[in-house]
């Protein structure tokens, strides 16, 4: 199920998850040649992608929130 992405953090590895407007997180990683995402390298990159949809493994698989959304700031 496709979520927009409603903000970022790094996880405890350094590595940035996507906050996801269902409540999930979801790693956003730029590791070339597997998944190319460069503009999770910048501040600016990743703000352009702020709204942009994510396919949204968790919610295919039903499981529940990892953060509660309407916190989000």
């Amino acid at each position: 199920m496709k979520q927009p992405i409603i903000g970022y953090h790094k996880d405890e590895e350094n590595a940035w998850v996507a906050e996801l407007k269902c409540g999930h997180n979801q790693h956003v990683r730029h590791n070339p040649p597997w998944s190319l995402r460069p503009w999770t390298t910048t501040a600016e990159g990743r703000k352009s992608r702020i709204g942009k949809k994510l396919n949204c493994k968790k919610c295919d698989r039903n499981e529940p929130q990892d953060f509660d959304p309407t916190c989000h700031d």
